[in-house]
Order: C-alpha cells, then sequence, then structure tokens
C-alpha cells in the first residue's frame, strides 16, 4: 500500500527561529552520515535556493526550496538521487511554538502517488525521515546549551 504523503513531528525546546537555524544553517551536523542518508565524505547544505549534497565527484541536487520563511515554513521541491528527472515530490517544514516554550516541527512529505508504481522509497520514507528528526532533535538541543 502507497500513501501519498507521511508526516513526521519532533518538539524542540527552542524558538521557532533558532529551531529553523539548526534545521537551514546546521543541516550538515544532524543529516546523518552513512550509506542509508548520503555518502560519507559529503557535506549537505543549501546552496543558491538548492539543498545540494556535496563531495569530491560534485554536488548533486537534493531538492530546490520553494518557500523560505524563517522561523515559520520551509518548503522544497525534492528529487531522489536515483529518481528520472521528471519524478519529484514536496517537503514542507512547520515551525510552530508549542504551548510548552518550544516549537513543534512538523516535516510533511507528499507526492508519493505521484512516481513509479513500487518506487521502494515511499515504502520507507516515513522512516528515513523519522531516523533524520531523531538527530534533528538531539542537534537542536545542543543549540540550546551553546
Amino acid at each position: 500500500m502507497t500513501t501519498d504523503q507521511v508526516t513526521v513531528t519532533t518538539l524542540v525546546r527552542t524558538s521557532p527561529d533558532e529551531a529553523f537555524t539548526v534545521f537551514t544553517e546546521h543541516i550538515d551536523d544532524w543529516w546523518r552520515r552513512g550509506s542509508q542518508h548520503r555518502r560519507e565524505a559529503s557535506i549537505i547544505r543549501f546552496d543558491h535556493g538548492k539543498l545540494v549534497e556535496v563531495s569530491e565527484s560534485g554536488a548533486v541536487e537534493l531538492g530546490r526550496v520553494q518557500i523560505w520563511e524563517p522561523g515559520e515554513r520551509l518548503v522544497i521541491e525534492w528529487r531522489g538521487p536515483q529518481w528520472a528527472s521528471q519524478d519529484q515530490t514536496q517537503v514542507e517544514i512547520r515551525f510552530e511554538p508549542d504551548q510548552s516554550g518550544g516549537t513543534r516541527v512538523t516535516l510533511e512529505h507528499r507526492g508519493w502517488t505521484g512516481l513509479r508504481p513500487g518506487d521502494a522509497a515511499s515504502s520507507v520514507i516515513g522512516l528515513w525521515w523519522g531516523d533524520l528528526f531523531a538527530a534533528y532533535a538531539y542537534r537542536a538541543a545542543r543549540a540550546v546549551k551553546e
């Protein structure tokens, strides 16, 4: 069964502005290394409206920024590195103040039904983002202490 959308949420104990900064400016710190998430010797960063993975062999575009609203929302047109050029999904990350004084960060990755039937990524994408979000929450917690 393929679902069109995956949602992952975490609560971080920092302001929406700081949560956005950790997500964007410190993305290479929390984006896990290893074959599940990226090449070992690469850097993940936002560069001129794109999310890219840069290594000695060059840059791979992971997505293009569609909306950049610091402290509120980030929307990325997402492209899997092995996908055909016309295949794309959309990732939206929202940063909302929580009544606990922290920020609820919600990621929605949608558009999976538009891809090739049986695309393996669609069956594990929630686990993949969940793993990355655990690392993001840990990095955000460290930012509060710094």
